[in-house]
C-alpha cells in the first residue's frame, strides 16, 4: 500500500497481550497513522513464567526500533538441554541463529509485555474495554464494547487469545482442545535452586511418569522460571493443586529439583490446564484478521507461542506494505504464516520423547 494510504489506515486491535502489542509496534513502524489497542483487563499483566525469544523474533525488534527496550529486560542464552529426571544429558543443541542475533533471549512474561507497551505512544492502549461483538462489513468492521460504545476501523485484528471472541464469532466456534496435562509454574530466586543455576541455558528434565520440568534461568533478575508439566484428566482451566500433589509428580527426579518443589510458595504457583486449538481453515475476512493464539494457539513444548504471535505481526505489516489493499494483504498474510503455524501446532503436540530425542527443534529450523 502507498505510504499515504497506510498513514490514513485506521486499525483496531482486540487484545493487549504479546500479539496485540506486537501488532501495534509493527504497524506503527510501517507508518500506519491510527492504531488503537483494546484490552478487556483493567491492567495489562502477564503472569506465570519466563519465555524464550528466538533470534528471528529478536530481529523483528531491531526492525521495529525497540531492540534496546527488549534487550534491557532479557538474558541471552546459548543452548537448550534435554535430560533425564536425574540429570543425564540426552541431547544438547545450540539455539538456531539469525543474521545479526546469535542468541535466544529469556524474559519474564510481565517484563516483556511492559517493555512492549512502554514503547507504544500514549493513548494507543485502552484498558478495561471488553469487546462483546464484531460486525464485519465488506470494507470496514465495527468493534462493539460492553458499555454499548463501538469503534469502526479499516482493519480489525483479533489478538484476543485462545478463547478469542473474534475467532468464535467470525471464523470457528470449535472449542479449545485439552491436552490432558497441567502446567504448574513459579518464578523463584536463583539463590533457592540448590546450585542448579549455573548458566543462562534452558534445561528440560523428562521423568518416567510423564512429568517434565522446565528450568529456565532469568539471571538478569537473579531468578529462575520453574515449570512442572504433568499428565492430568482434570480439564478445568485453573485446577487446584497442593504441595503434596506436586511432590508426588516429581518423585524420582534429581533431589535438588525435589527440594526446589518442596520449597515453593504455593501462593505464587500458577496452575493451568494446557490447551491448544486445532488448525482453522481461515484467519481473515476482507477487513478482519486473527493473530497469535487467536489464530493458532499451540502447546508450550516448543516454546513458540509468543514467538509465533510476534512473527505474525511482522508478516502482517510486511503484507500491508506490499499489497495494494487491506483485502489483498490479509490473503498474503495467511498464505505466508498459516503453513508455518500449522506445522508448529503439530510438532508441539508431539511433546518430548526421552527415548528418541534427535533435535530440540524437530522439523522447524526454518521457523526459527
Amino acid at each position: 500500500m502507498h505510504p499515504s494510504d497506510l498513514k490514513d489506515l485506521k486499525v483496531a486491535v482486540v487484545g493487549g497481550g504479546y500479539g496485540g502489542a506486537a501488532a501495534a509496534a509493527a504497524l506503527r513502524n510501517i507508518g500506519v497513522g491510527d492504531v488503537h489497542v483494546y484490552e478487556r483487563a483493567a491492567a495489562v499483566r502477564e503472569v506465570g513464567a519466563g519465555i524464550g525469544l528466538r533470534p528471528a523474533t529478536v530481529e523483528l525488534f531491531r526492525k521495529w526500533g525497540i531492540y534496546e527496550a527488549i534487550a534491557a529486560v532479557t538474558s541471552p542464552s546459548d543452548s537448550f538441554e534435554i535430560l533425564t529426571a536425574t540429570g543425564h544429558v540426552l541431547h544438547r543443541e545450540e539455539w538456531p541463529a539469525s543474521e545479526h542475533e546469535t542468541k535466544t533471549r529469556f524474559v519474564h512474561r510481565d517484563d516483556f509485555i511492559n517493555a512492549f507497551l512502554d514503547v507504544l505512544p500514549a493513548g494507543m492502549l485502552h484498558i478495561g474495554r471488553r469487546v462483546t461483538g464484531i460486525e464485519d462489513g465488506t470494507e470496514r468492521a465495527t468493534v462493539v464494547f460492553a458499555d454499548g460504545a463501538s469503534v469502526t476501523a479499516d482493519l480489525v485484528i483479533g489478538a484476543d487469545g485462545i478463547r478469542s471472541l473474534v475467532r468464535q464469532q467470525l471464523f470457528s466456534d470449535v472449542p479449545p482442545v485439552f491436552s490432558e496435562s497441567h502446567a504448574y509454574r513459579a518464578v523463584i530466586s536463583a539463590d533457592d535452586t540448590y546450585g542448579m543455576t549455573i548458566d543462562d541455558n534452558l534445561r528440560l528434565y523428562i521423568g518416567d511418569n510423564g512429568t517434565t520440568i522446565y528450568f529456565l534461568p532469568l539471571r538478569h533478575r537473579n531468578q529462575v522460571s520453574f515449570d512442572i508439566t504433568a499428565p492430568s484428566a482434570d480439564a478445568s482451566w485453573s485446577p487446584e493443586i497442593t504441595k503434596a500433589d506436586l511432590m508426588r509428580l516429581v518423585e524420582g527426579f534429581d533431589e535438588r529439583l525435589q527440594s526446589i518443589t518442596r520449597d515453593l510458595d504455593m501462593d505464587l504457583v500458577t496452575s493451568r490446564a494446557v490447551y491448544d486449538i486445532d488448525p482453522i481453515d481461515t484467519w481473515h475476512t476482507d477487513c478482519v484478521a486473527l493473530l497469535g493464539d487467536a489464530a493458532h494457539a499451540m502447546l508450550h513444548h516448543q516454546g513458540q507461542g509468543a514467538n509465533s504471535a510476534i512473527t505474525d505481526a511482522g508478516a502482517l505489516a510486511d503484507a500491508l506494505v506490499k499489497a495494494d489493499s487491506v483485502k489483498a494483504a490479509l490473503v498474503e498474510y495467511q498464505a505466508v504464516r498459516k503453513p508455518v503455524t500449522d506445522e508448529l501446532q503439530r510438532i508441539s503436540r508431539l511433546g518430548w520423547d526421552a527415548g528418541a530425542v534427535e533435535t530440540a527443534f524437530p522439523g522447524q529450523k526454518g521457523a526459527e
